[in-house]
Order: C-alpha cells, then structure tokens, then sequence
C-alpha cells in the first residue's frame, strides 16, 4: 500500500466509517433512553388509575350516582385492561439482547464494507489522472506487437479454433494451387484464389500473406475493397487484434474512402484495444450514424457504445444526443490579448487553452476546436504538444474529409505537413 493511497483513501474511508457507526450508536442509546422512560401505555395505566379513584371521590361528594359510577368504572377499567397489555406487547419486543443485536449489526457495517471492498474491489489500485492515462495509452500505442508476434500468440493460445476436417478432394486442390501460386508468384488470379480459399480453410495467416501480394502485384492500383479483405484477413490471423501493420492498412483505405465501413470500425477498435475507448466512442458514434441498419458493425457497436460513451465522460444514449463543446481561444481572444502584459497575455491563453485541451479530452468537440487548439499550441510554442492533438484529431475525423481539412490548415503552417 502506497502513502499516496492511504491519506487519499483508506484514512478518509476509516474518518467516514468511525462518524457513521458513531451516529448509529448515538441513535441507539437515544433509543434505548426512550424505552427505558415511561412508555405511551404506561402513562395511559397511570391516568386511568387516576380516573377510577376521581370516580370513587365523586362518588363519596354526590357528584355522580352510584348507577353512573358503577357505569364510569367499568369504561375505565377496560381502557386499563387494553394499556395493560399495550405495555406488556412493548416489554416483549424490545429486550436488552435486541439492543445488544442491533449494536453488534452497527458495528459490523464497517467490517463487512471492508470484506466487500477486498473481494469485489481494487485493493492497492493507485490514482489515474487523465493525463497518465493519455501517455500510458500512448505507451501501449508504441509497444504494440506486430502482426507477426500476434499470430505466433494466437496459433499458441487455447483458445485457438481447432483446423476444421477438409475434404480430401479439396485438400488436393489446395496443394495444387499452392505449389501453382509458388511457381508464378505474380500471377494475381492464382493469388486471389489462394487468399479466398486459405481463409476458408481458417488458415487467416496464409490468406493475408496471399492478400499482402495481391495489393503488391496491383500496386497504388489495388481496389479498396482488396485492402479491407488484406485488413480484415489480418485482424482475424491474430486472433482479433489490430497490428501497428493493420493499422497502416486501415489509414491507407481512409486515405482513399474516408467514409469506409470496415476501416473506421477496425481503426476505432485498435483505440480501444490500446487504452483510448474515448477516441473508440467518438469514431463508433460516427459510423453508428452514417450505417445502415444491417452492416455487420452495427449490433457490435450498439451493444457496446453506451459503455464507452460512459468511460468517455460522455451522456449518450440511443439515438444519440448532441453534445455542445467549449469554445477555445478564437481571433479576437488573441488580439485582446495583445494590449495585456506577456506575464498577463501568457496565463490568459495558456489557461483557455488548457480549459479547451482538457474538454476536448474529456468529451471530444468540433473539427473548429480541435483546429484552433492545434493553432493556439503552436502559438504558445508547443510544437510537440500541437503534433500529438494533430495526429490523434487525424485519427478521430478520419471518416470526415471536410474535418481533416481543417486540422490540416491548422498543421500547415506548424510544419507539421507540407501544404
């Protein structure tokens, strides 16, 4: 157990623990007072004792006939028979060993909270600020396995499908048009039928090799639908993970489809998969909205995008709502900030610039703002910091030419792309 998490948890926790069972305690000494004062039925005893010996009195003066006293006797009398047995209900459900339960219950409140917290619970889990979060993410980004590495993991795992029984006629074939393909390796029909029927037989490594050749032996040429076979082929070799190489597939078919279905559903998958299922939300929601009913991406990500918009920091549900954003730094921010000193000009900017990183970190926002955040970075001399949000708003407005073209005007003159 770290410092950190004992004085920002654990004593906090203990401070809360002790005032709640106080209070309980309190409460029940309180109680236990009241049962032991004169209860509601006692006090009724009391008064209609005193009423029958008024009735004797009254009696003895002349106030009341012997026929009204002998009347008034007996109502009060079975008024006093009912508190009686009020009083003795009241004695029977209240014994000293039911306080002595209940004091015992308070104080396992505590106990059975800690038992819960260690079984259920993240025991020593340290805290995550976003900003860790964001370059852990980065971290795991750039310590990706390849797509080499990740199916020698996949073929070696249990959970790896069995190799289905093949027909020996069609296992024929396919050594056939094996050695066939081996002796012409640039024979693109061979490889095309190659890739088509490995990835029939399961065998996904040697489907996306085959693939991998078709798009070489077409070159820039290769169709996109060739590169979403080669990127989906690769996902499915390794076991369901997106490769630093798949990824490159995936951007080389935005490049070319922006509004591609397959692509911007990988690509927000690998976010995910690397740390970022906030950048996987916002990719999602898009191609949520732009997908018909029956693309094969679509129960995926219903099923999955309320959680992510959760971790995102972001109410959405279906349909989705309109999320409003924060306004960064604009023009005439910057030009009112020329009359101020540098030292007043300098924390102006610094913080608008802050408040609109952290939101758009938080809850995404538009390509506008994603735009004038890269601008106001590069003004402010943060070069490094205006090429990260640069590269992740590519990533995010990939499905989006018009929104690319903004981040790029706001690139361009920060060297970060030529023009």
């Amino acid at each position: 157990m770290g410092i950190g998490a004992l004085w920002t948890f654990w004593l906090p926790a203990l401070a809360i623990s002790v005032i709640a069972v106080g209070l309980a305690i309190l409460g029940l000494r309180r109680g236990a007072r009241m049962l032991g004062a004169e209860s509601g039925p006692k006090r009724e005893m009391r008064i209609y004792a005193d009423q029958l010996r008024e009735v004797e009195r009254d009696q003895a003066r002349g106030i009341v006939s012997a026929e009204e006293a002998q009347r008034l006797r007996a109502e009060t009398a079975r008024r006093l028979l009912e508190a009686d047995k009020k009083a003795q209900t009241v004695l029977s459900s209240s014994p000293a060993g039911m306080r002595l339960i209940a004091v015992v219950m308070v104080l396992l409140m505590p106990v059975g909270a800690l038992v819960f917290y260690w079984t259920e619970g993240t025991p020593g889990y340290q805290d995550m600020p976003l900003q860790l979060r964001f370059a852990e993410a980065q971290q795991m980004r750039a310590d990706r396995a390849s797509q080499s590495q990740l199916e020698a993991t996949w073929e070696a795992s249990p959970n790896y499908p069995p190799a289905p029984e093949i027909d020996p006629e069609y296992q024929g074939l396919m050594t056939q048009l094996r050695a066939a393909v081996a002796e012409r390796p640039d024979d693109l029909r061979g490889q095309r039928l190659l890739a088509t029927n490995e990835a029939n037989i399961g065998d996904f490594a040697a489907s996306a090799a085959a693939w991998v050749r078709v798009i070489e032996i077409q070159g820039e040429a290769a169709p996109v639908a060739d590169l979403v076979a080669l990127a989906e082929t690769m996902v499915q070799a390794a076991g369901g993970a997106v490769s630093p190489q798949t990824e490159a597939v995936l951007q080389r078919i935005l490049q070319r489809d922006p509004t591609n279905g397959p692509a911007r559903y990988y690509l927000g998958l690998s976010l995910g998969q690397t740390g970022r299922p906030d950048m996987t939300f916002r990719l999602w929601r898009g191609l949520l909205e732009d997908s018909r009913p029956e693309a094969p991406w679509v129960p995926i990500i219903r099923g999955e995008i309320e959680q992510l918009a959760e971790i995102a920091g972001v109410r959405y549900t279906l349909p989705p709502l309109a999320t409003q954003g924060m306004r960064g730094p604009s023009a005439e921010d910057m030009a009112a900030a020329s009359e101020m000193s540098a030292a007043d000009r300098e924390a102006m900017i610094g913080g608008m610039v802050e408040g609109l990183a952290a939101r758009l970190a938080n809850q995404g926002g538009t390509p506008e703002e994603w735009a004038r955040l890269i601008s106001a970075l590069g003004t402010l001399g943060q070069t490094d910091r205006a090429r990260a949000i640069w590269s992740e708003g590519r990533m995010i407005f990939a499905d989006q030419p018009e929104a690319l073209a903004l981040l790029q005007a706001a690139a361009v003159p920060l060297g970060f792309i030529e023009q």
